[in-house]
């Protein structure tokens, strides 16, 4: 799966873990990105959308 939305361009954010003893490492926090059959202009067709967009009605699913 691609880290990445097709409607609103949300891709992965990079930032720093903290552990108990407060030592620093990186970490990365990805989309929650599903592959869904969706109408694009007019026609079906298979894209990567966040559940943020699902949830927001922004995508017209394809049945």
């Amino acid at each position: 799966m691609t880290g990445k939305c097709d409607i609103c361009n949300k891709s992965v954010v990079f930032g720093i873990k903290y552990s108990h003893s407060h030592r620093k490492s990186n970490r990365a926090w990805a989309p929650n990105v599903k592959r869904v059959r969706a109408i694009v202009n007019g026609t079906p067709k298979t894209i990567h959308v966040c559940t943020r967009c699902l949830r927001s009605g922004k995508v017209q699913r394809a049945l």
